[in-house]
């Protein structure tokens, strides 16, 4: 896992990543903020899988959001053009 991502996780919490996601308006910036979500989303469900703790409401939390997030990407994926508009518009450029 790239270190920035490590860093950024420790100061954000999986909900704020994933609220950041499901509240993203710019359809570019959708894709990554949903990437950082989904990282955050692992990397807790880890930490709740070797908890002592029974944490079934957070582990279900989890699951929901990453459904939510897979929900969000597919439909990402079948608006292509809305996303590679920017990155057209830069191909033109360099061409």
């Amino acid at each position: 896992m790239n270190t920035a991502v490590c860093k950024a996780l420790k100061t954000q919490s999986w909900k704020d990543l994933y609220q950041a996601a499901i509240c993203e308006p710019d359809l570019n910036k959708l894709p990554g903020r949903i990437d950082e979500a989904e990282v955050a989303l692992v990397v807790r469900g880890r930490e709740l899988y070797y908890a002592l703790d029974d944490n079934l409401e957070e582990k279900e939390s989890l699951d929901d959001a990453m459904s939510i997030l897979h929900a969000l990407r597919r439909s990402l994926m079948r608006r292509p053009s809305a996303i590679q508009t920017h990155s057209n518009l830069d191909y033109l450029k360099s061409a």
